[in-house]
């Protein structure tokens, strides 16, 4: 069982963000107290476009530490030093912490994460922003390219999160689609490999995934739409 803790809370607001007037709460500042975290994420934290970010399966972002220092050397390998890999936050995550890696989260899995209780939904689907909040053109395909995406969590149970909780897995999967997994397969290109669309229509009926990414895999694998639970038989 996974046990780690919150080594960083970061809550934001939406901010300018682009000449266009393209607003993002990408830049979030972290937190020395705890904050209520609610069905649809911290108090105090919000989202720009609540059409794609947001909502119950993306109430808390979180992204691995261990990510930090492969992003630092990718950089160096080109002979840049980037200020935002300074600190936890470059990647617009709510949660910093060790060990929460895509290969070893499972879609499902559950945490006592402070006094409430969270479940891996997603993995995180990088966009243009990551590339403008960077200022380097191509980042986000490299994200994609490495599986260094971080993910999301649902709120089972509501309550007070704060800097250095414990992260205590309480339920595993019991299936093998972790976050890399899912990740691969539907953004990451894995979907266009020979017999994929098996595995589409697999990760389609898992009820623990996001419905945006079930709605994802099912569109993939040649299925009907579906809204909610009422998943097309495969």
């Amino acid at each position: 069982m996974i046990s780690s803790q919150v080594d960083v809370l970061l809550i934001g607001q939406p901010k300018a963000f682009h000449a266009d007037g393209t607003m993002s709460a990408m830049a979030r500042a972290p937190v020395d107290r705890s904050v209520f975290l609610g069905k649809h994420g911290f108090a105090g934290d919000q989202v720009a476009d609540q059409t794609v970010h947001g909502g119950a399966d993306k109430a808390v972002h979180f992204y691995p530490a261990e990510h930090y220092p492969k992003w630092i050397a990718h950089f160096a390998a080109e002979n840049f030093v980037h200020p935002l890999l300074d600190q936890a936050g470059a990647f617009g995550e709510n949660i910093s912490a060790g060990v929460l890696l895509e290969d070893n989260l499972r879609i499902g899995d559950q945490f006592r994460l402070g006094r409430a209780v969270v479940e891996v939904a997603q993995g995180r689907q990088p966009c243009w922003k990551l590339d403008h909040h960077f200022g380097v053109h191509g980042l986000s395909g490299a994200v994609i390219k490495t599986g260094r995406c971080g993910g999301y969590f649902r709120v089972i149970e509501e309550g007070e999160v704060a800097p250095g909780d414990r992260i205590e897995q309480v339920h595993m999967a019991e299936h093998d689609w972790t976050v890399a997994r899912s990740f691969h397969l539907l953004i990451g290109g894995g979907h266009r490999a020979e017999g994929a669309k098996s595995a589409l229509r697999a990760l389609a009926a898992l009820e623990t995934m996001a419905e945006s990414w079930r709605a994802r895999a099912a569109k993939l694998a040649g299925l009907p739409p579906f809204k909610g639970s009422a998943m097309p038989s495969a």
